[in-house]
């Protein structure tokens, strides 16, 4: 399937999604952690090889996080630039609920409870 098909998903989950150069954009409100309640704009980057893999980490607006030397580690390790732009960052997360990507449904709901997550461990 091409990257529309994760755009069209996300709009099936009630997201109003903008295309841009770097990729989708979308409103997300933050339903857990220190920044519940919060909308905040995020970006993502799919493949041409959606859904076999899931998009990279998200891009998230406003920057909330200061990168930090913890290598990988969330919440401040690979914290990156953007390629949406300077007031934007880059989280470089690579998908882990459960065993990983290949043993779930392969579904934008199921990428976005991996976003959850991530907001609710900050």
């Amino acid at each position: 399937m091409p990257a529309t098909d994760f755009r069209r998903s996300l709009e099936v989950l009630g997201y109003a999604v903008e295309q841009r150069a770097a990729g989708y954009v979308f409103d997300y409100e933050v339903p857990l952690g220190p920044h519940r309640g919060r909308t905040l704009k995020l970006g993502v980057q799919v493949g041409d090889d959606w859904p076999l893999n899931p998009p990279s980490g998200p891009h998230v607006s406003p920057r909330l996080l200061s990168p930090a030397s913890r290598g990988n580690q969330h919440p401040n390790g690979g914290v990156h630039a953007s390629a949406f732009g300077p007031d934007w960052q880059y989280w470089s997360r690579p998908f882990w609920l459960g065993r990983g990507w290949v043993d779930t449904d392969r579904s934008v709901r199921t990428y976005m409870k991996f976003i959850d997550n991530l907001f609710a461990t900050l």
